[in-house]
């Protein structure tokens, strides 16, 4: 019989899941007493069936937290992307074969900073150690969000290149990372509203003021002289405004009734909460240090995001020996093989936590995102997994087709991928406002 590493394929945790399922299902019974070589043994005598029930089982299970489809609007009241113009779907495996643990985190979250239909977007790759990975993960975003705040006329990529900095600052204060760091790849999608030149108040609306206000006070002494005129005029006035009153009253009240049908209308129509305007641009930023990739399709083009801050990168090598650093056997120091990350505070003057940013403009040419760390991307081209998950859409599989071809393509590797798909339709919308 060919014996299969149960380990490479389903993590720790999905194993034991797979176990109380197949009992249920199955009928198949494990006596109180059986050793951890029968489980075993029972393991590897069902593999094959067990993968097969979890995958199935997690299919049904997002199937029945997603909902029927984007469209509809009943039973997606728990989805966190329901009426977003964007989904997001992450596979992540230990790859056990070669790997003792799992040391990649991710996180996302949908409607970031508290704008509706913004994005976050973030892998960790830890080495030496899960530490770091854990802490980015549950703070990094935090740290984003409050620096958006405090600073939200700045440039984005500068709001991220500062979060990434306190970052790496706190995680050597706090003595929470030991010996351990990670590269990260970070991405934030939002929408932006362009102002018109002038619509802020310039110098030329000041001198408008100015101008009028000295008209007003012009006028205010004419109608000083005819005070006594407009008084007379003005009850004749509440004369003819009593009888007109009630006609007004009834047309106010179609007129509402119009209104709240043609806005009921209008969101039966769109499936999205955020509608923008033709002053709207959808931005992508991204930042990474080490070698986490961000990936965008455009019209089926891989298009890199990100930059690998690797030892054998020539520029890096530069900045690394100017530092008071050394390379040997392409590792700094003889250590790490990434030049830059969060963490590994026993260099931090050589292996320094400054990403690397961009921004992008996105249209309806723009169809999904890629984030995964080296486990993918030692083994696989940008393209590659471009032409793997294009035509794709439901961003769980395609991330799961991914993690699946990295193992069969003997990765050693942990394996984290995150796919985000970009709903085009909303510029339709955007072009119909």
């Amino acid at each position: 019989m060919r014996r299969i590493n149960v380990d490479t394929v389903v993590p720790p945790v999905q194993i034991s899941n797979c176990m109380i399922m197949t009992q249920v299902e199955t009928g198949d019974k494990i006596q109180k007493s059986s050793t951890g070589q029968d489980v075993v043994r029972f393991l590897k005598r069902h593999s094959t069936d067990l993968l097969r029930r979890s995958d199935t089982s997690v299919d049904k299970a997002r199937e029945a937290s997603k909902g029927p489809s984007k469209d509809n609007e009943k039973g997606e009241e728990s989805y966190p992307f329901n009426r977003l113009s964007f989904d997001v779907g992450v596979t992540e495996n230990k790859n056990g074969h070669y790997r003792q643990s799992m040391e990649d985190v991710h996180t996302y979250v949908a409607n970031f900073a508290e704008r509706l239909d913004w994005g976050y977007f973030a892998i960790f790759d830890g080495h030496a150690g899960k530490q770091t990975a854990r802490w980015c993960g549950s703070n990094l975003h935090n740290i984003l969000y409050d620096n958006i705040v405090s600073k939200e006329s700045l440039d984005l990529r500068e709001n991220l290149n500062e979060a990434f900095q306190e970052a790496d600052s706190k995680i050597g204060q706090l003595n929470v990372a030991g010996s351990s760091g990670c590269t990260a790849a970070v991405a934030v999608l939002r929408w932006e509203e362009e102002i018109e030149e002038g619509e802020n108040g310039d110098v030329e609306a000041e001198a408008e003021v100015e101008q009028k206000a000295e008209q007003d006070v012009e006028a205010e002494a004419e109608v000083e002289q005819k005070t006594e005129q407009d008084v007379e005029a003005a009850a004749e006035v509440e004369d003819e405004a009593e009888g007109e009153d009630e006609a007004e009253g009834e047309d106010e009240a179609e007129d509402e009734t119009e209104t709240g049908e043609t806005q009921k209308d209008y969101n039966t129509l769109t499936p999205f909460d955020f509608v923008p305007t033709k002053r709207h641009k959808r931005m992508l930023y991204t930042a990474n240090v080490g070698d986490s990739r961000v990936v965008l399709c455009r019209n089926g083009t891989a298009k890199r995001l990100s930059y690998d801050h690797k030892s054998t990168d020539i520029w890096e090598q530069q900045r690394i020996v100017n530092s008071g650093g050394i390379m040997l056997k392409n590792r700094v120091n003889g250590v790490l093989a990434v030049t830059r990350s969060l963490g590994d505070c026993y260099m931090k003057n050589l292996v320094i936590g400054s990403p690397y940013t961009t921004a992008t403009e996105l249209n309806s040419e723009d169809e999904f995102l890629i984030l995964a760390c080296d486990g993918l991307w030692d083994v696989c081209t940008d393209q590659e997994a471009v032409d793997m998950i294009k035509g794709v859409e439901d961003p769980k599989k395609a991330s799961s087709i991914l993690c699946k071809y990295a193992l069969n393509k003997i990765t050693t590797d942990n394996i984290t991928v995150m796919v985000v798909k970009l709903d085009t339709r909303v510029f339709q919308c955007k072009d119909n406002e």
